[in-house]
């Protein structure tokens, strides 16, 4: 349920704070007072579109915030999500930029724009004022019965299982389109694999032997290069080490007369160690060190057959571990692909699994479209369409993502004449009396736990417009529900009561401003409603009345 909703320098809002509470709360004002403004921010702050001109004229940004009570469903996907809370309060705010950049958060975590319209569909459920519209159309007939029925989510369950059917069949489309070039490409393949197979590279390898062929064949120089370096540095009769012994004595005797030259002793004494060291890590190096003609002619052999292979496949030494995987792989592919047999049978395993989800909704629909006929042809003798009748049909079609069938409303103005096709029989105020009781009994069906209608009630009055009213207030009893409504019959039943005013601000800008209305107010407002712009004792005496009743 939504509790609150901030809105700061959204189109001509400037800052605006309002509560809500439970069961049917209704919004009323002027024309191009802004009445719909409300609405649409709450939409911004659940996923719609936005760009730059929904930020209020020289303001840097707009920011909507919407707290809701989470139910358990919604708590499930929150964590689900890992966008959960500290309460069972929901907070999700949108930020739009001047720019037309957005940012969303709930709960204070940063969400994308698809995690916010999921949460969207799961918080709020909106009728429109143009809902009437689309329900001309067979795919919105559909969807409008999958809703009623509950069972968007089989709906959702076929449509998965044709994806993955057409997928079976393309996959064996291409196998037989491609079976001539991949006979051929495997043959290539195989070729591949079975040259370098016999040579079996491994990864790192080139490396590795072309270091070692490097150091076996210049063994002799390396040899002779670390013995020379020995012997200059301790072996030879005028060593290093020996001269800086020479030179360390001869500067220790002087040293008695001058202290200043310690400093030189001290580090030609850490030069002798230096050398010494080296000295020792020549010698350990020697040791290990030898001329291993039978090793050095395997690793030439090596060397030889990885460069030869690699002028063959026409690469570097070092890509031939890559080459061989790549080949292994296409090649397991292609024979795999190259199996007509085995994709003829996953295309017949995916159609049967398609059909047997899609004829379990075709039963629910089936029994969705008798309760779905039944409820609207009630609500339709209610709405001034006394004898009236709805009915749903369901036509075979071929099998597709939204089924076996496709969804025609059939409706009678009066008693008497057969139901034809809404398209061709309702006129336009038939049609929004129609596409209202659709609404509210899909509305029923919905788990969502806030409803708006906005301006859903356009092209109907009198009699008509009170029935609307005591619908919405019944189905709020059982939902929150919030209207935008020019009528005053469906004002008067309202739980809350908001109007919306357009005013202007310092600047001679326009600002809208919503206000709640209390019972003296209430009665001015719904005195305008009726009588316009002059509200007369009599206006007021009637809205009295329409509020008692």
């Amino acid at each position: 349920m939504l509790l609150s909703l901030t809105i700061r320098n959204f189109v001509i809002v400037d800052e605006l704070e309002l509560e809500f509470g439970p069961g049917f709360t209704v919004l009323t004002g002027e024309t191009g007072a802004g009445k719909s403004i409300l609405i649409d921010a709450l939409l911004l702050a659940l996923g719609e579109r936005a760009d730059a001109d929904v930020v209020r004229e020289g303001a840097a940004r707009a920011d909507i915030a919407a707290e809701f009570r989470v139910s358990p469903g919604i708590a499930a996907w929150l964590a689900d999500n890992d966008l959960a809370g500290d309460d069972d309060t929901l907070l999700v705010r949108r930020t739009v930029d001047a720019g037309g950049r957005s940012k969303a958060f709930v709960n204070g975590t940063p969400a994308t724009l698809a995690q916010l319209r999921e949460l969207g569909e799961r918080l709020v459920d909106v009728h429109g004022q143009h809902a009437h519209q689309s329900l001309l159309k067979p795919a919105a007939q559909l969807a409008l019965l999958d809703e009623h029925g509950g069972h968007t989510a089989l709906a959702r369950e076929v449509a998965a299982a044709f994806a993955a059917h057409r997928a079976a069949v393309k996959a064996r489309e291409d196998a037989e389109a491609m079976a001539a070039s991949a006979l051929a490409e495997q043959d290539r393949l195989r070729w591949i694999v079975e040259e370098l197979g016999e040579i079996a590279p491994t990864g790192g390898e080139w490396e590795q032997v072309e270091a070692e062929h490097k150091r076996l064949s210049h063994a002799a120089s390396l040899l002779e290069g670390a013995q020379g370096a020995v012997d200059s540095l301790s072996e030879a009769e005028d060593s290093a080490l020996t001269r800086i012994d020479t030179v360390a004595a001869r500067l220790g005797q002087l040293a008695q007369y001058d202290e200043r030259l310690k400093p030189v002793l001290e580090a030609l004494e850490a030069a002798r160690i230096q050398v010494d060291e080296a000295t020792s890590e020549l010698h350990r190096y020697l040791a290990k060190t030898d001329l291993d003609g039978a090793r050095l002619a395997d690793v030439e052999a090596r060397v030889s057959a990885l460069h030869s292979a690699a002028r063959k496949f026409k690469c570097a030494p070092g890509e031939l571990p890559a080459l061989l995987k790549a080949s292994r792989e296409k090649l397991a592919a292609l024979s795999a692909a190259a199996d007509l047999d085995a994709l003829r049978r996953r295309e017949a395993e995916t159609l049967a699994a398609y059909m047997a989800v899609a004829k379990k909704l075709s039963q629910s629909r089936k029994a969705a479209a008798r309760r779905m006929g039944a409820e609207v042809t009630r609500a339709m003798q209610d709405l001034s369409m006394a004898g009236g009748r709805f009915e749903v049909t369901l036509h075979e079609a071929e099998p597709a993502a939204s089924g076996l069938e496709r969804a025609e409303f059939l409706v009678a103005g009066h008693t008497g004449v057969a139901p034809k096709p809404l398209v061709k029989v309702a006129s336009g105020g038939e049609l929004a009396r129609i596409s209202l009781a659709i609404s509210v009994i899909a509305a029923t069906a919905t788990p969502v736990a806030t409803l708006i209608f906005d301006e859903v009630d356009a092209g109907i009055g009198g009699a008509v417009a009170e029935t609307v009213g005591r619908l919405l207030k019944q189905l709020g009893q059982l939902r929150q529900v919030l209207c935008v409504t020019h009528l005053p019959q469906v004002a008067a039943r309202g739980d809350q009561h908001l109007v919306v005013s357009k005013i202007a601000d310092g600047e001679g800008k326009p600002v809208s401003r919503i206000a709640p209305l209390d019972r003296k107010t209430r009665v001015d407002e719904l005195a305008r409603m009726l009588g316009g712009l002059e509200i007369t004792d009599t206006t007021r005496k009637h809205a009295r009345e329409m509020l008692a009743g």
